[in-house]
């Protein structure tokens, strides 16, 4: 028997930060996403239909580490949206790879977060 909650989405992605300011400027200026929100340890972002929460883990007694995960972006064109960032200083990790499905390239803010460019331009093929 399979057991689980019930959702109606994901609320929020939590990345970590060691200068709120430089994040926001970041975020805000590079990026161009919309605050919602601004605290004195944490500030929200629009990101899409995911709100990004990025926040001072000593806030919480927590140490810092930067998520080595990734925050895949999605973006209607990876090579236009990477050369826009480019323009704006972020610096790429490799070429743009083409996965038989979907474009990605990879960038870091400033805290080393691991971000991501994506766009699916293809359906997967099921197996």
């Amino acid at each position: 028997m399979k057991i689980g909650i019930k959702t109606k989405g994901v609320h929020h992605v939590a990345l970590r930060s060691t200068d709120l300011e430089r994040s926001k400027s970041f975020y805000a200026e590079t990026l161009g996403f919309e605050i919602e929100t601004e605290g004195e340890s944490d500030m929200e972002f629009t990101c899409g239909q995911v709100t990004l929460d990025i926040f001072d883990p000593s806030s919480i007694g927590q140490p810092f580490a930067p998520s080595p995960a990734g925050l895949a972006l999605r973006v209607p064109d990876v090579a236009a949206a990477r050369a826009e960032l480019e323009s704006k200083g972020v610096e790429f990790q490799g070429e743009i790879v083409d996965t038989g499905v979907c474009h990605m390239t990879f960038f870091k803010d400033p805290d080393g977060n691991a971000l991501m460019l994506h766009r699916r331009y293809a359906p997967r093929e099921s197996t």
